[in-house]
């Protein structure tokens, strides 16, 4: 595809003025170790420059092509869609469309609109109506609306959550150390720490402006909170193993999730709480070799990212997350799960993960598995002995 002209003289421009700064400010940072006035002017030209950079797409949209269009069409047919229903006249039906703009809705329109329980509340009427139908067509359509609305809000999770730890900057120490050219670049400097969110504020007002600005946190939250909503969706729907495979892929937002704020980390634990519980129930019923493989895989990538979470996790004070009762239930599921994997070497990888949690995290004192770590000891010193 060609691109025009229109759309190459923004890019020109900004490939010229990142050039010539480039080559100029090789000659600031020599003189500036000399002269700390020229250093300063150093500073504002960098903080200057990347205001410019974030500034340039918001003056020339046609150059972020992946921005979200609020109006809603048709979407093309595609016979490789993965999510498309096997049933004739299903994934192009009329309610197929609806559930789908109805899902993209509520993930859009902020929690303190007026509106949002309405449309959330005649999403859950349309697909509980289908699941009363009884039709396996209709039971497809939901899972298909219903995993894409799960894997896009997971993304959107995923990069927020990340975005919210990018934030968090740490102090760069010795100030009087020149031979560090981050510093310039991650917040030391007061100038460019206000530049730049200058142009955060301006970039979200112009770009987002059909949204609401709510708090970085709530957003998060909001997100969160739906992943559980759809996640409890899919399994009425009977397509819960497709959140956990997801969810058990989530391998990036399971690591952000350790420095998350403690309100998030919540969030998160009753949604991995949740799929832990549905993950429990795959392989229950008898299949085909490779499928309980995979299964297998899948719960051990689950205990490996999550189980992190559950042992350090913030758990709430005045409201806490999940009741006894929940813990008990949750300490029993993970018991099970791990010692369905079978094989010696995979419980020891999750227990050992487990331990050195469990005990780093002074400020909590579960899951306590002690006693599913007993046993493995056990199994495992029979097993020596046979060997013997």
């Amino acid at each position: 595809m060609e691109s025009s002209p229109t759309t190459l003289s923004p890019l020109l421009l900004k490939n010229l003025i990142t050039s010539l700064f480039i080559y100029g400010d090789k000659a600031l940072v020599n003189l500036g170790e000399k002269y700390k006035l020229l250093q300063l002017i150093r500073y504002i030209l960098i903080s200057t420059f990347v205001f410019f950079l974030r500034l340039l797409p918001s003056l020339f949209p046609y150059l972020s092509p992946s921005e979200d269009n609020y109006s809603y069409s048709k979407p093309p047919k595609s016979k490789s869609d993965a999510h498309s229903p096997p049933f004739p006249g299903a994934g192009d039906s009329g309610i197929a469309r609806a559930l789908s703009q109805l899902l993209s809705i509520v993930n859009e329109i902020p929690v303190s609109s007026r509106k949002y329980e309405i449309v959330r509340s005649l999403t859950e009427k349309i697909i509980d109506d289908n699941l009363l139908e009884g039709n396996e067509a209709l039971r497809e359509v939901n899972c298909a609306a219903l995993s894409a609305a799960f894997s896009k809000t997971l993304s959107q999770l995923e990069a927020r959550v990340g975005s919210l730890d990018h934030d968090r900057v740490e102090p760069a120490g010795d100030e009087t150390n020149t031979n560090r050219p981050n510093r310039v670049y991650y917040g030391m400097n007061q100038v460019f720490r206000a530049v730049w969110y200058c142009g955060d504020v301006f970039w979200t007002r112009f770009r987002r402006s059909g949204e609401e600005l709510s708090g970085p946190g709530s957003s998060a939250e909001k997100l969160s909170a739906e992943m559980l909503w759809l996640a409890q969706k899919l399994a009425a729907c009977g397509c819960a193993e497709e959140a956990v495979c997801r969810w058990a892929a989530a391998a990036k937002l399971a690591w952000l999730s350790l420095s998350a704020e403690p309100r998030l980390q919540g969030s998160l634990v009753k949604v991995s709480a949740f799929l832990f519980k549905q993950a429990k129930e795959m392989g229950v019923e008898e299949g085909e070799e490779n499928t309980r493989e995979q299964q297998r895989q899948t719960k051990m990538k689950m205990l490996i990212l999550w189980l992190p979470l559950l042992c350090r996790a913030s758990h709430g004070t005045d409201a806490p997350v999940l009741s006894i009762n929940e813990k008990k239930e949750l300490e029993r599921v993970l018991e099970d799960i791990i010692e369905s994997l079978e094989e010696e070497e995979d419980q020891e990888q999750v227990l050992s993960l487990w331990l050195h949690h469990f005990t780093h995290c002074l400020s909590s004192d579960w899951p306590n598995l002690h006693s599913c770590y007993a046993r493995w000891c056990t199994a495992s010193r029979r097993l020596l002995l046979l060997r013997c």
